[in-house]
């Protein structure tokens, strides 16, 4: 296979040249007086040395995320090179290596995230605020055996903070005015008894925003988040303890950091060359804020909000039974959301969307490690969960809608194919839909490790997983407070104007899916010598199919663009590394090098509407390296580092999204259809958010000043290669490669009570695009190419205090 067969741009130069110059200082045998400290990891379920894990891993210290302002996993991507996570329009994505879900609430993710050995598999949880970590580990490549089989692209472990033996105490504070950004912390810990310890955790955060919405004057996206925990640690005996957590937290959101841009004229001859937003506001009166129509921070819209709030209960044991260790996590979780979407994403009155879910999780784990050090040692244990979510949304269409006056408009001109006026039949309407799914899934797994010699180890894994799937769909054409239509002849015309304009077709669905899946793994390690261990990994991940949340057609339809259930999805990876200690300790590198094939891969593809539907891509490939490492230059400067190379390719995929004005390679014929209307062959094509290089570069500088204070300096620049945020690949909103620098100056009282720090992020300011698509309904009613992009934080400098006690 070939990794390195494309081109390095300029952009990727300077940062490939700083890895191998990490690389060839390291080797060069200078001598270090200092010695890194380690990193403990809980990659395979066991506290270890990152050293001396077999997988790519990239572990990030609670303190460096309080120190960066990382808040959720959004914020984390920077530092962890093939990991993106970006919201879109109606859902969030996750992407491993190249690799992710896509948009659709019935799908778990491919990237598995684990809160203290739970399972967040939910996309909307990942939107949550992190709080008190002691930890994140982020693994790279399926994980599938320990941490579960949806884990097909990798997994997020987050551990939080747990209650030490003294007392100690902390209040922190960030503000940030440009933004009107404002966080308070709070954190008490300590013993209670002789053998009950607790810590309490809690976070404040809100912000005004960083775009202005000229329709309404508001500053968005205006977030409020407040979150809360409680950990109860019980040595309950000297082989016994305990630990209970609770925590609930709201995280609220009002607007979004959404721009329309990149419009081209109408290729309708009947709007005189106009582009869409010149349409809404010239031909149909709209706000006159529609006409801002390109990045600049400002945006047009008629309101948007997110409310979301979570709560779980986890209670682990650790029972110690001669040299092992039995392991019981019991826990429940459940979030709800309501959201707001005015989905034009433009400050016309065009359509809105409605949506609200509740989901309740109850799981448990039971596992047994044998330790460490003895000629044969394992990992095995049992997992069952149950879950319920239920889904319902609701497409609204005012009397006042331009698209009820467009339709009628083209119904006068003969353009529309309707016996009646098509715009009127739909006004005051709406297709509410909702979703029910109960799942049940258990399954038990072992990791089995031969210490063949002191340097040669052989470790085998399998995970059988069995797990049942009940769903139910149904979706219909009502009034606007969602109440039938009475008038039969009222009801044939609008349902017949959904269906041949949106693709809205009246249906209730039920449906059950039971699977069952074994995913091998073998890895052989090889400690070289005592500072270098190389290893090699081939395994199998597995992906359960579920059914489409959001699909606005029957699958029945004459046309095939509707789906219910969808198939599962299965990985094959080959993985090959090594974790090198060089210079005494004062240095480390560690290489990996990976192939896998994904069958069946899960999809979601607009349907040039206004919705979403899931299928399954036969093939993809993604193949690459990952480096990293760090460097004690000296005992007060610290050099880290990371890149990744990552090459992705579609084998066969038939039916993807088209980009605007794109003919489709097959065609959708329907009633009010167009030549546009139809699927794509992306069959040799990369993946969006793939970039061929990306990584980061950091210097971490601590000194004394005197007897009494203490001065730190953190610099990170974050670089990434061109990657396109759409779907579709669409060339017009290609994101060029970047880089950005953080950064962090802090003065402290040497004993740790208190410090001030002044902290950047972004402060090169760059415009960097996390999603993009075409604007709904801009093309397919129009004909005018508009895109919709979604932007990540300009720059931001903000003062951080914190007191300890």
């Amino acid at each position: 296979m070939t990794y390195l067969k494309s081109v390095v741009k300029p952009m990727a130069v300077k940062p490939i040249v700083a890895g191998i110059l990490l690389s060839s200082v390291a080797h060069s045998g200078l001598l270090a007086a200092q010695v890194l400290e380690e990193i403990i990891v809980t990659a395979q379920l066991r506290a270890e040395s990152l050293q001396d894990v077999p997988v790519s891993v990239s572990a990030i210290s609670g303190t460096k995320m309080m120190e960066a302002g990382i808040d959720k996993i959004e914020d984390l991507q920077a530092y962890v090179p093939n990991l993106t996570m970006s919201e879109t329009g109606i859902g969030t994505n996750i992407y491993i290596r190249g690799i992710g879900s896509g948009i659709n609430q019935g799908f778990e993710q491919s990237t598995g995230m684990y809160v203290d050995g739970v399972s967040y598999g939910r996309g909307q949880l990942s939107r949550a605020p992190f709080l008190d970590l002691e930890r994140v580990e982020v693994l790279r490549g399926p994980q599938n055996i320990l941490f579960g089989k949806n884990s097909i692209a990798g997994a997020l472990s987050l551990t939080t903070a747990k209650p030490g033996d003294e007392f100690e105490g902390s209040v922190s504070a960030l503000y940030e005015p440009d933004h009107g950004e404002e966080v308070y912390d709070l954190v008490l810990s300590g013993p209670i008894t002789a053998d009950l310890g607790a810590r309490l955790a809690y976070r404040n955060r809100t912000m005004d925003g960083y775009m202005e919405n000229l329709t309404n004057g508001n500053d968005e996206p205006n977030r409020d988040e407040e979150t809360i925990r409680v950990i109860f640690d019980w040595q309950a005996s000297e082989d016994l303890d305990l630990t209970f957590k609770y925590e609930t937290s709201d995280f609220d959101v009002n607007g979004r950091q959404i721009e329309i841009d990149k419009e081209e004229p109408s290729l309708n001859p009947s709007f005189g060359g106009l582009n869409y937003s010149q349409i809404l506001a010239g031909a149909f009166g709209q706000d006159l804020s529609v006409l801002n129509n390109y990045q600049d921070g400002r945006r047009s819209s008629n309101g948007d909000y997110s409310e979301n709030s979570t709560d779980n209960f986890t209670l682990n044991a650790n029972y110690a039974l001669g040299e092992g260790t039995l392991t019981v996590i019991g826990a429940f979780m459940e979030y709800d959301y309501e959201e707001l979407c005015d989905c034009d994403f433009t400050a016309g009155n065009v359509f809105s969307l409605i949506s609200e879910e509740e989901y309740e999780q109850t799981s448990l784990e039971v596992r047994f490690d044998s330790g460490t050090g003895e000629t044969f040692e394992y990992i095995t244990g049992f997992y069952y969960q149950d879950s319920e979510l239920e889904f319902a949304d609701q497409f609204f269409l005012p009397a006042d809608s331009v698209l009820v006056g467009a339709l009628d408009a083209s119904w006068a001109a003969g353009d529309v194919p309707f016996p009646y006026a098509p715009g009127s039949a739909i006004a005051s309407t709406s297709a509410p839909r909702s979703f029910q799914q109960d799942t049940e899934l258990w399954s038990a797994f072992i990791q089995f490790t031969y210490n063949m010699s002191d340097d040669l180890r052989l470790t085998f894994g399998g995970r059988y997983s069995n797990e049942e799937k009940d769903a139910s769909r149904s979706l219909d054409v009502a009034n606007l407070d969602g109440s039938d239509i009475t008038d039969p002849l009222a009801k044939g015309q609008a349902v017949g104007v959904y269906t041949g304009v949106f693709l809205f077709e009246p249906h209730d669905l039920n449906d059950s899916r039971s699977e069952d899946n074994f995913s091998p793994m073998i890895t052989a390690e090889y400690d070289l010598n005592e500072d270098v261990m190389l290893y090699a990994t081939a395994s199998q991940g597995f992906k359960s199919g579920g059914f489409d949340v959001r699909s606005n057609a029957s699958p029945d339809t004459p046309f095939p663009v509707g789906t219910f259930a969808y198939d599962e999805e299965e990985a094959t990876s080959f993985e090959a590394g090594a974790k090198t200690t060089l210079l005494g300790g004062a240095a480390e590198l560690n290489v990996a090098v990976f192939f896998t094939q994904y069958d069946d891969l899960q999809v979601s593809v607009f349907d040039s509407k206004v919705g979403f539907n899931v299928g399954n891509a036969a093939e993809a490939e993604t193949q690459g390296i990952e480096i990293d490492g760090r460097w004690m230059l000296t005992d007060t400067l610290t050099l880290t580092g990371a890149l990744a190379f990552l090459d992705f390719e579609f084998k066969d995929f038939e039916d993807g999204q088209c980009t605007q004005g794109v003919l489709p390679d097959q065609v959708l014929v329907y009633p009010g259809s167009t030549e546009f209307d139809g699927f794509c062959d992306y069959t040799g094509e990369t993946n969006q958010y793939v970039a061929d290089w990306s990584g980061n570069i950091g210097l971490d500088y601590t000194n004394t000043i005197g007897s009494a204070l203490e001065f730190r300096a953190n610099l990170d620049v974050i670089f990434t290669d061109d990657y396109n945020p759409s779907q579709t690949l669409d060339p017009a909103v290609e994101q060029d490669g970047y880089s950005k620098i953080n950064a962090r100056v802090a003065l402290a009282e040497i004993e740790g009570v208190w410090e001030v720090a002044v902290v950047g992020k972004n402060l090169t300011d760059e415009t960097i695009v996390t999603y993009s698509n075409g604007t709904p309904l801009a093309f397919s009613t129009f004909q005018a190419k508009s895109r919709y992009n979604f932007y990540e934080r300009g720059r931001s400098v903000a003062i951080q205090g914190t007191y300890r006690f």
